[in-house]
């Protein structure tokens, strides 16, 4: 039976991935991700579980371990956050290339310069198209959650796939929260024993990573994009497995209000929860407001985000990162290609906010969400608003 315990959620992110009895983790440790390397650390030289911990030089040589373990058939963990995520960069369509079901826990935080080490969300859309599922947490029992479920998701035979669970930088990682830790036979019952489907060892050569002519690359981009585009039905299941045993319900967007909402927001990451406030204190006044907050980043749930926002006249996207030069943030220009076909798209807004760790009060969503509304009656003369910057 779960038991509820106060725990800093970084310590607890270490905590799950120890309960999945991962075999191998090589993390480089960077702030705001530095306690779940050291907790990794902890849990290996305590003796806790039978693994072992790879102390690297750089975060990328933390993925290159990693790589190296999961070739060889071992559970791997890794994490990150930051120039640490963008040190990695090189390797990171590696591990999807070579379908290592490797899971890396990201603190997100802003990306330099000028240096910042507060969050946003900044350095993972920069690994968007990497190939890693990723999953975005609201809190800490969704980071424990995530962190389990990950495993099960990425090391399903008919995906195969690296994922990466986010959780903002001290927001999330150095708070202390109620969360229900499951017990080790919970997660043994839930998560098997990884079977890989090739590995390197002496008594079976294998080739991996190898050189791939013109005749041959495109067909293995295909293959990694049909395996991304499958896992969204091993997802569901996962989730709709997680539910049935734990109780906690999992989707790719979370609804909050939004059956009969005119005004639609979408959030991702703890801000969600400041929001969900700002849209309950809003409907007390009448507001026919609600809120989507995104859980799926990759692979986007496009059929969910047609669907919860078919009756909306206006939908506000908040982007915790900047795409430069292009029409907004790299949220609100996925949204708006998502609905492009739909006859009765809402009237989009974009605001960037939360950049490099500015805090938001209960107050600026409402105020966010008020503005918004006056879409129905006139857009707004810029495509994109730096919410609250000074001028």
């Amino acid at each position: 039976m779960s038991k509820r315990i106060g725990m800093e959620v970084a310590i607890a992110a270490a905590e799950a991935a120890a309960l999945c009895r991962f075999d191998v983790a090589a993390v480089y440790p960077i702030t705001p991700q530095s306690h779940v390397a050291e907790h990794l650390s902890d849990i290996v030289a305590d003796g806790r579980i039978d693994a072992e911990f790879i102390t690297v030089e750089s975060e990328h040589s933390a993925l290159s371990s990693a790589i190296g373990a999961a070739g060889t058939g071992a559970r791997v963990v890794t994490a990150t956050s930051s120039q640490g995520l963008m040190y990695m960069h090189e390797v990171l369509p590696i591990a999807s290339a070579m379908r290592l079901p490797i899971v890396m826990i990201i603190a997100n935080r802003a990306v330099s310069g000028p240096l910042n080490i507060w969050n946003d969300h900044t350095d993972i859309m920069h690994e968007r198209d990497t190939g890693w599922i990723s999953l975005f947490a609201q809190n800490g029992q969704e980071v424990v959650d995530m962190t389990i479920q990950a495993f099960k998701i990425g090391e399903h035979r008919d995906v195969m796939l690296p994922v990466n669970v986010n959780m903002d930088g001290f927001q999330l990682t150095h708070m202390v929260e109620p969360i229900l830790m499951p017990e080790q036979e919970e997660v043994d019952k839930f998560l098997p024993a990884y079977k890989p489907y090739a590995m390197v060892h002496p008594d079976t050569p294998v080739s991996m990573g190898t050189l791939a002519m013109p005749e041959f690359y495109a067909e293995a981009l295909k293959a990694k994009d049909m395996a991304m585009a499958a896992s969204r039905k091993i997802i569901a299941q996962v989730w709709k497995d997680w539910e049935k045993q734990f109780g906690r319900k999992y989707e790719p967007i979370e609804a909050h209000r939004a059956e009969d909402a005119e005004v639609l927001m979408l959030t991702m990451g703890s801000m969600g929860e400041t929001a969900e406030i700002a849209i309950n204190e809003l409907r007390k006044h009448g507001v026919k407001a609600g809120l989507l907050k995104l859980k799926l980043w990759r692979p986007f749930p496009f059929e969910e985000l047609k669907k919860l926002t078919k009756n909306a006249k206006v939908l506000v996207v908040t982007d915790r990162a900047v795409s430069f030069g292009g029409p907004g943030g790299p949220v609100c220009g996925e949204v708006k290609a998502a609905l492009y076909d739909e006859p009765n798209r809402p009237k989009i807004v974009n605001y960037l906010i939360g950049l490099g760790g500015r805090d938001l009060t209960i107050s600026d969503f409402v105020d966010m969400m008020k503005r918004a509304a006056e879409a129905t009656k006139k857009m707004p003369a810029e495509a994109y608003e730096y919410y609250g910057v000074r001028e």
